[in-house]
């Protein structure tokens, strides 16, 4: 599907939800070409639940689903454990113009694992948030100016007005399914993740393997986005920078991810 420009320019002059929302119009690529790498145990569908599946897609209205309509891919780590990175595919919903909520899979075709879900709330509503509340929350700016965090398969005018609202925001993320390691079950406690605020800290190979599955060059984003003011990192955010690498303790026998014996170094 091909935008014309007058869909596109008519994109960049409206506000932020509805920027967000023309991106699923504006371009129908970018969303079929990652496929899990979890193989769930479980029997095959049964005749009766296709038929119960095909049903409920007909009858059922499933608003909250259809509101996700813009798709980020970006990566993260484990708060306190950095050598633990992946892919995260982000499906997300603009509630208001201060305020998105992502649910985040490990790929971005029909059989992706749900991995877990991110708060995105703008520097206003982050900078009043408790202090220890903020230390849950991880910053965007190098995302955004680094060309790591892409919205696939958008013009780029219309990603780079995007990506110039996200630079200024600050995400909450947890993982319920740890897929780089539980390749059957969703086992274990939610693991909080952070994303990278340097150079030199994500795995350089991961994300050139995303860059070739997308079609996607991160150093040309890097460099389209220059002139994309960096906001200063407001304070509280990024707390694993500051020796405080929360995550919720083990509380069973399967394999936790961190927090790490030491804070991690910063580069």
């Amino acid at each position: 599907m091909h935008a014309s420009s007058a869909t596109v320019r008519a994109a960049l002059g409206a506000a932020f939800p509805a920027l967000l929302a023309a991106s699923v119009l504006l371009s129908g690529c970018g969303g079929s070409n990652t496929g899990s790498n979890v193989e769930a145990p479980g029997a095959d569908k049964a005749i009766g639940t296709r038929a119960l599946d095909s049903g409920a897609a007909a009858l059922q209205d499933r608003p909250p689903i259809d509101a996700l309509n813009a798709y980020l891919d970006g990566f993260h780590f484990y708060s306190g454990a950095m050598q633990s990175q992946m892919e995260a595919h982000h499906y997300c919903a603009v509630l208001n113009e201060e305020l998105i909520q992502c649910v985040i899979y490990d790929g971005n075709m029909k059989d992706a694992k749900l991995m877990g879900v991110e708060y995105i709330v703008s520097e206003r509503l982050f900078r009043g948030l408790p202090a220890e509340e903020k230390k849950l929350w991880h910053s965007h700016v190098h995302e955004v100016k680094s060309g790591q965090l892409v919205a696939p398969g958008i013009p780029e005018p219309a990603e780079r007005a995007l990506m110039s609202k996200l630079v200024n925001t600050y995400g909450k993320t947890w993982h319920t399914w740890h897929t780089d390691r539980e390749k059957t079950l969703p086992l274990g406690v939610p693991q909080l993740m952070m994303g990278f605020t340097a150079d030199g800290q994500v795995d350089e190979a991961m994300v050139a393997a995303r860059n070739q599955r997308l079609g996607i060059d991160s150093q040309e984003r890097r460099r389209s986005r220059e002139s994309i003011p960096a906001p200063a990192v407001a304070e509280g955010a990024d707390s694993w920078q500051h020796g405080e690498a929360l995550q919720i303790p083990p509380l069973t026998g399967a394999p936790h991810h961190g927090p790490a014996a030491a804070p991690a170094r910063v580069p």
